[in-house]
């Protein structure tokens, strides 16, 4: 297995997007084989100044919404994603949603929860 992963969170508007961004952030502080990306920093990036980092570890994509954009940005980029987590998906159909772009209720706190459960079981597969 791997020695570390990536985990690329969106940066979207969406109050998703802010559920992928907290619950990556979650995962980065209680796994020290996680590293987090800037999606912002990897798509201005013209110069090709971070290929080497992108490279290096096993990159998951935390989506949003249905938009795709963290294996949009990834792709064209030329990485190929080693997962990829769709929290639209994995929360649609529960009794919690997060509403707010900027600011976790306790009911997107739930979210968080459930996404970075997620998160821990893709780590366990790709590390140990």
């Amino acid at each position: 297995m791997v020695e570390k992963i990536a985990l690329a969170p969106c940066n979207g508007m969406s109050p998703n997007g802010l559920v992928s961004r907290v619950a990556v952030g979650d995962c980065r502080k209680e796994n020290e084989n996680v590293i987090s990306i800037c999606m912002g920093s990897t798509s201005a990036d013209i110069e090709g100044k971070n290929d080497e980092m992108l490279k290096k570890y096993p990159i998951v994509a935390v989506n949003g919404c249905p938009n795709g954009c963290v294996n949009k940005i990834l792709k064209n980029k030329g990485i190929d994603v080693a997962g990829t987590i769709a929290v639209n998906e994995i929360l649609d159909g529960l009794e919690v949603s997060a509403k707010d772009p900027f600011r976790l209720d306790s009911e997107a706190e739930e979210c968080v929860k459930i996404i970075t459960e997620e998160l821990n079981k893709t780590i366990v597969e790709n590390i140990l």
